[in-house]
């Protein structure tokens, strides 16, 4: 386990392997699980901002959801996700022509047509962040339709620390990334 600030990390985000593997897992993040992806309660007034500079990057079926629910929803434990479509895919999610789930957000995003990447609970996969009392838990969510990304980053020697870096470095700023490298780079060498 590794400190800093008011961070608490697993020592399996410096310790394990992990680079997604797209043409595998088809973007199966984007359609697995109960509900859409986590929301920040700052990313709630965001994507409602975008709702129109993101349309022509989501599907038909997506924008009925969008309608339907807003562009955001609030689960009975009181948590904030995207919607889903028919409880499956995210409402934000789209497939391209190779029938890869992309996020329309991100898509969007690389257009210029919005300055919000996509939700930092989607940019920092594999970790999942947990409030605690005093402290932010970064976990290392393991998920089967992720083996791939597992063996892809292994053989590839990328650290899920690396592979992350910029949403890190978007989540908890350069100073607390430098610091977390500084961390695992001491801890390997005792």
């Amino acid at each position: 386990m590794i400190l800093i600030d008011d961070t608490v990390i697993s020592s399996d985000v410096a310790d394990e392997f992990f680079v997604c593997d797209l043409a595998k897992c088809k973007g199966a993040c984007c359609v697995e699980g109960d509900l859409g992806a986590p929301l920040e309660e700052d990313e709630l007034e965001i994507l409602e901002r975008i709702q129109d500079d993101i349309k022509p990057f989501l599907s038909e079926i997506g924008l009925k959801e969008l309608e339907k629910t807003g562009a955001w929803v609030k689960d009975d434990d009181g948590d904030f996700s995207t919607p889903v479509i028919k409880g499956r895919e995210c409402a934000y999610a789209l497939y391209d022509d190779k029938g890869h789930l992309k996020c329309g957000i991100e898509q969007a995003y690389f257009a210029g047509k919005t300055d919000f990447r996509k939700p930092i609970s989607c940019h920092l996969y594999p970790i999942r962040l947990a409030k605690l009392a005093d402290y932010t838990a970064l976990n290392y969510d393991r998920w089967s339709i992720c083996s791939d990304a597992c063996s892809n980053g292994a053989s590839l020697g990328v650290p899920i620390y690396v592979f992350l870096k910029e949403p890190l470095i978007r989540k908890f700023g350069e100073k607390w990334y430098a610091e977390l490298c500084q961390e695992i780079e001491e801890r390997k060498e005792e």
